[in-house]
């Protein structure tokens, strides 16, 4: 409330990941690509937990959209946020007008044209569809950051991308020299 918000601790282009016991249960191992983090707040993309109720294809359909070569996808739940809104976080091999660089191997679109180009085949090499987003209000992520319940590392696109999504949480933890195990025995303990 009333501080500062310097770029330099912007969380963009980092990975959060949800602390064992953090008293929320929307975010229970989650992982959250973040996006945006500047003085007017932050949003992020959930990419470790799946909907079971819409797959991609459905959501082209629903835009009138002929789903041509695109796979169909699992729907990630990236967030309770507008969770109508689509997102594709994706490898900056492809962009358009409303294409945002979020790091050097990231980038987040969330405009028709992204869609297009991957039911025609010509989309990113790299990708996937969330509903949703985690957004947070100016200050909110720094106060929560001061206080139980994320760690932050550096993007695993790898990880991100190639990893099954309920095993992401484990997967980004495991690659920062960390078992996820040992972690979750220790929550809670002073």
């Amino acid at each position: 409330m009333g501080q500062h918000f310097e770029a330099s601790h912007s969380l963009a282009g980092k990975l959060l990941l949800a602390l064992p016991g953090m008293g929320d249960p929307r975010f229970e191992r989650s992982v959250n690509a973040v996006c945006v983090h500047d003085a007017e707040g932050a949003l992020g993309i959930g990419i470790g937990q799946l909907r079971d109720d819409v797959t991609f294809h459905d959501v082209l359909l629903q835009l009138d959209l002929d789903p041509g070569v695109a796979p169909d996808a699992p729907v990630h739940n990236g967030g309770p946020v507008e969770p109508g809104r689509g997102f594709v976080l994706h490898s900056p091999d492809w962009t358009s007008d409303g294409t945002m660089r979020v790091s050097d191997s990231l980038a987040l679109s969330a405009s028709f044209d992204v869609l297009r180009a991957i039911a025609a085949g010509e989309g990113p090499q790299h990708w996937l569809f969330a509903l949703g987003y985690a957004g947070w209000g100016p200050g909110q992520l720094d106060d929560e950051m001061h206080h139980h319940g994320w760690h932050v590392v550096d993007i695993h696109e790898d990880i991100i991308f190639t990893a099954p999504t309920e095993a992401r949480w484990d997967a980004v933890w495991r690659a920062e020299g960390i078992e996820p195990a040992l972690l979750s025995s220790q929550t809670g303990q002073a």
